[in-house]
C-alpha cells in the first residue's frame, strides 16, 4: 500500500521535471525472477528504473542512506534494503539471492557507483545472475536529469546465459561484459536490444 503510494506520487514528481520516454517494457518478464542491469548516472537511477514498471524492483543501498531522514524511510518503502560501505556482506549476499530466487525483480548497477562515462564494471551483477537463475534484463537510462529535460528508460530483451551455466568463477568477466554491452549497446542506439 505505502509502496504503490510512493510510485504514485514519484510519478507525478517525474511527469513534471523528468518526463519518462518508456521503451521496452514489455522485455521486463510478467512473473518470476528479474535481475535488472543498468547503468548508473545519479542517485535518481533505481527511481527511474522502477516506476514505470508494474512490478516492484527491489534494490541494494549503501547502509548509510538509511539514515538520512525522509531518504532513508522512502527507499526502505520502495524496496531496497541496506549493504554497509567496503563491500558487500555475505548477508547482503544472501537477501539478494533470496530476493531472486523467491520471484522478485532488484536493480542493480554493475559499474556499482554512479559513473557518467560508462566505465568498468565489477562482478557481482554476473555472480547474482548465474547462480540466482533470474532472468537478466539490460536497462539503459539516457539523459542526464536536467529539470523538464525527456529521460528515456530502455528495457532490452533477457540475456540468455545458457552458455556460461557451469563455467564457474572464471566465466564471471565475460558475463559482466556480456551484460555492460548490452547497456551500452542501448544507450548508442535507444532502442532495446533482442539478442
Amino acid at each position: 500500500m505505502i509502496y504503490a503510494f510512493c510510485v504514485a506520487l514519484l510519478r507525478v514528481i517525474y511527469a513534471i521535471l523528468f518526463p519518462l520516454k518508456i521503451v521496452g517494457r514489455e522485455n521486463v518478464p510478467k512473473e518470476g525472477g528479474v535481475l535488472l542491469c543498468a547503468n548508473h548516472i545519479s542517485l535518481l537511477d533505481p527511481m527511474t528504473i522502477g516506476i514505470k514498471l508494474k512490478r516492484q524492483v527491489r534494490y541494494m543501498a549503501k547502509a548509510e542512506l538509511f539514515n538520512v531522514p525522509v531518504l532513508g524511510w522512502l527507499i526502505k518503502q520502495l524496496g531496497a534494503f541496506p549493504v554497509k560501505r567496503g563491500g558487500v556482506s555475505k548477508e547482503s549476499i544472501k537477501t539478494s539471492l533470496n530476493t531472486l530466487r523467491s520471484g522478485h525483480v532488484m536493480g542493480i548497477f554493475p559499474e556499482g557507483t554512479r559513473n557518467s562515462d560508462s566505465g568498468s564494471a565489477k562482478k557481482g551483477a554476473a555472480s547474482f545472475a548465474l547462480r540466482s537463475g533470474a532472468a537478466v534484463v539490460p536497462a539503459a537510462i539516457i539523459g542526464s536529469y536536467k529539470p523538464f529535460r525527456r529521460m528515456t528508460v530502455v528495457y532490452g530483451a533477457p540475456i540468455d546465459l545458457s552458455a556460461f551455466e557451469g563455467a564457474g568463477s572464471d566465466s564471471l568477466e565475460a558475463v559482466t561484459d556480456v551484460i555492460m554491452g548490452r547497456i551500452h549497446e542501448m544507450i548508442s542506439t535507444g532502442k532495446p536490444s533482442s539478442r
